[in-house]
């Protein structure tokens, strides 16, 4: 026989402290599967675009059968040793890449680092500098990329010495800087502040001990 059982359900607000942290860790459980990353991403596709990078891109499968196409970048984290960004793309040289960074990102020393260096290199070898960029490997971090560079100058002309180091370090660094903000984005989007605005915002409602309901 059916019954009707009541059941008194609280908003966040209204929780005990410890409540309050179990219904956080119900959302931080479940609350990031979507592409929180996009902003991310978005911002390191200009990043790369003035710095000479032109990133690959990949099939994705939708949930409705077809495919896009999505950046090639992955990232595992934010836990273990071996976690980082990586990226798939190649590298010429961008005509003014130190000033167009520094208006677009003007606080930020690391793009700004990584613009000069490359800008230094290429002066060296007369802007002939090219790179291609690939993934290998399961791992996602800087070191899972190779990078091969070359030099395309009509005379045949030799790299200079320095020229492979150099270009390498500066992608690679621009992969610790991705993952850098993609760690920071996942931190501000777990802290509680952004977890209590998303758990009100949804009107989610939890028993009293904080267990989700309904």
């Amino acid at each position: 026989m059916p019954e009707i059982i009541e059941t008194t359900v609280y908003r966040l607000d209204e929780l005990s402290g410890a409540a309050k942290e179990r219904a956080r860790a119900w959302y931080r459980e479940g609350g990031f599967e979507y592409e929180w990353f996009e902003s991310v991403y978005d911002d390191f596709e200009r990043i790369c675009a003035i710095i000479g990078v032109h990133l690959d891109t990949r099939d994705v499968r939708l949930y409705g059968g077809g495919t896009r196409q999505k950046p090639a970048i992955w990232f595992s984290g934010f836990w273990s040793q071996g976690d980082g960004a990586c990226f798939e793309g190649h590298y010429s040289h961008a005509k003014c890449a130190p000033h167009r960074i520094r208006d677009y990102a003007p606080q930020d020393a690391e793009l700004h680092r990584i613009a000069d260096a490359l800008q230094a290199v290429q002066r060296r070898n007369f802007y002939q500098l090219h790179a291609a960029v690939t993934h290998r490997g399961r791992y996602c971090h800087e070191y899972s990329m190779s990078i091969s560079v070359e030099r395309d100058s009509p005379n045949r002309q030799d790299m200079t010495a320095d020229a492979e180091d150099a270009v390498t370090e500066a992608l690679r660094g621009l992969a610790r800087w991705l993952y850098r903000q993609l760690e920071r984005e996942y931190e501000y989007l777990a802290s509680d502040e952004a977890v209590d605005e998303a758990i009100i915002a949804n009107d989610y409602t939890f028993t009293e001990t904080g267990h989700r309901f309904g």
